[in-house]
This record gives C-alpha cells, sequence and structure tokens, in this order.
C-alpha cells in the first residue's frame, strides 16, 4: 500500500515538475521536503496508516480469513505425499533463571 502512494506521488511530481519547468520542478520538492518534515503531519499520516491496517483486518476477519499468509495448495505428483520429518529437541534452560524472583 505504501509503495502504491509513493509511486503515485513521485509520478504526478515528476510530470508536474516536468510540464511545468525546472523552477516549479524545486519548488514542488521543496514544498514536500517541508511536508514530509512536518510532525503534525507525520502524526496523521501514522492515524491514516493504523486506521487502514485495522479497516484491513476488520474486512480479513469478515470474510474468514485470518491476517497470516495462507498455506501454498498442495500439489499432485501421482505419489504418495509423507508428511516432513520433526525433530523434538530439548528446550534450551540455559535461557531461564535458575529462581525466579519472589513475588509479594
Amino acid at each position: 500500500m505504501a509503495k502504491l502512494s509513493f509511486l503515485l506521488g513521485f509520478g504526478a511530481g515528476y510530470v508536474l515538475g516536468a510540464k511545468a519547468g525546472r523552477e516549479r520542478y524545486e519548488q514542488i520538492l521543496g514544498l514536500w521536503s517541508d511536508a514530509k518534515d512536518n510532525p503534525q503531519l507525520q502524526g496523521l499520516a501514522g492515524m491514516a496508516q493504523a486506521r487502514a491496517d485495522d479497516v484491513v483486518s476488520s474486512v480479513k476477519s469478515k470474510m474468514g480469513r485470518d491476517t497470516g499468509p495462507e498455506p501454498a495448495p498442495a500439489r499432485s505428483t501421482g505419489t504418495t505425499t509423507l508428511p516432513p520429518a520433526t525433530t523434538t529437541e530439548a528446550p534450551d534452560l540455559t535461557a531461564l533463571p535458575a529462581d525466579p524472583p519472589p513475588v509479594g
């Protein structure tokens, strides 16, 4: 989504700048630089992005899809497919504290 917005903005700026000449192009670049460094605009952009993310996840949940990537469909090769082998390893106990801190 962000890439598409960037490409559209870049394309529009390029076309407008090319038609208006170099002076207008540099003026547009200056305005863009001022706008992207504005903390109020950054805050609004962040809120808009969060809202868009909420809407997308809401639509996905209403469609019965979770937000994770969908698994690739299995291809039939005419042979029996076995599930991948799994290994069970003991948990790494060195990462845990010896005694938990007292509660209270």
